[in-house]
């Protein structure tokens, strides 16, 4: 018996995962330099970078949990053999080969490219703010648990607190994830060993510009705005929406200098917390609009951690980071083919 209905024709046409295929082709022909990079010239062929690309964007689209998982749907799925570029009779990878070619691609930094890739797409369709930013970071629960948290062997002399103050993270260490740190972000929740996942937002459509995870502590939130900043592609001068956690006179002053208005939202008036912006700053037209405009970067963070991210299953910061961006860039494939549909209709 012979089928003479092809997989391309099995897909229908309407079904919203041929709009992110689409923006995923033509993210894929930006990076084909870098990708051929990945290739090996030595050894047995293994997976082509672009299928285990579009196979990654399937567990993070579709909040599938594991490889294993994955394979075994690639094995029956039409739509996901189709999106991926197997054909019906092509084998399914081995999970452990899959698992280890997937470190090609966090050792050549691929998130971060195909983050540009899709941010270069969205640029061309007129859909990205160069002057009105947010900036704001979310817990991700590391891979660890508490219990896994022991003394080290040996621990440093001065420790990284107030005036060489020993602090936990000098002392302890996990034996899980040794970059793990235990951490809150605020008094009412549990200490859990953590990571911490920034972004950086445009205010039009709330599409993600930058994106990055550091170690948990005090002041990640703010250091890491200011390196992400140095990514953005921007005018002259820009705007940058922060919540309270931003109210800092050290980072304020950062922004300054760096030609970025600060819209930091404002502690009450208090001896404790204070504040640090301008009047000038504060009573600004924009002010009132960029605070307005931070809850969508809540919306991107709501859509982050919904599964994959709330409990990140890789170790190590290098990992963590590189899966916190990859799912920053399916975020944006996302949101960008309903916002090219809305644009294309109107």
């Amino acid at each position: 018996m012979f089928s003479y209905v092809t997989l391309e024709q099995r897909v229908p046409q309407d079904h919203p995962a041929r709009a992110i295929r689409g923006l995923v082709d033509r993210a894929l022909q930006r990076m084909d330099g870098e990708l051929s990079k990945l290739y090996s010239r030595s050894g047995r062929p293994s997976i082509a970078p672009e299928r285990l690309l579009r196979a990654q964007l399937l567990m993070v689209l579709y909040s599938i949990r594991s490889e294993r998982q994955l394979m075994e749907q690639l094995d029956y799925n039409l739509l996901f053999r189709w999106f991926v570029g197997l054909e019906m009779d092509d084998r399914v990878w081995d999970v452990t080969v899959f698992t280890k070619n997937r470190e090609r691609l966090i050792a050549g930094e691929v998130s971060q490219q195909l983050l540009l890739a899709v941010l270069a797409e969205a640029h061309e369709q007129q859909l990205l703010s160069e002057e009105h930013f947010t900036v704001d970071g979310t817990l991700l629960q590391a891979w660890a648990s508490r219990r896994s948290f022991k003394a080290k062997d040996d621990p440093p002399d001065r420790g990284t607190g107030a005036r060489g103050r020993k602090l936990l993270r000098d002392t302890h260490e996990s034996t899980t994830d040794r970059e793990a740190r235990l951490y809150r972000k605020s008094s009412s929740a549990a200490v859990t060993p953590s990571y911490l996942g920034h972004v950086i937002t445009e205010n039009r459509n709330g599409l993600i510009v930058a994106a990055m995870a550091t170690q948990a502590g005090n002041a990640a939130e703010r250091q890491a705005g200011l390196e992400m900043l140095k990514q953005v592609r921007r005018r002259a001068a820009i705007t940058l929406g922060a919540d309270k956690s931003y109210q800092e006179e050290g980072f304020v002053h950062a922004l300054r200098q760096a030609a970025v208005v600060p819209h930091v939202a404002e502690y009450k008036p208090n001896a404790k917390w204070l504040n640090w912006l301008t009047e000038a700053e504060r009573n600004g037209p924009g002010m009132a609009l960029s605070q307005q405009k931070r809850k969508l970067v809540e919306q991107s963070f709501a859509w982050l951690k919904q599964d994959r991210l709330r409990q990140v299953k890789l170790r190590g910061l290098k990992r963590v980071d590189w899966v916190f961006r990859f799912a920053a860039a399916a975020h944006n494939l996302l949101r960008l083919s309903k916002l090219v549909a809305i644009s294309a209709a109107a």
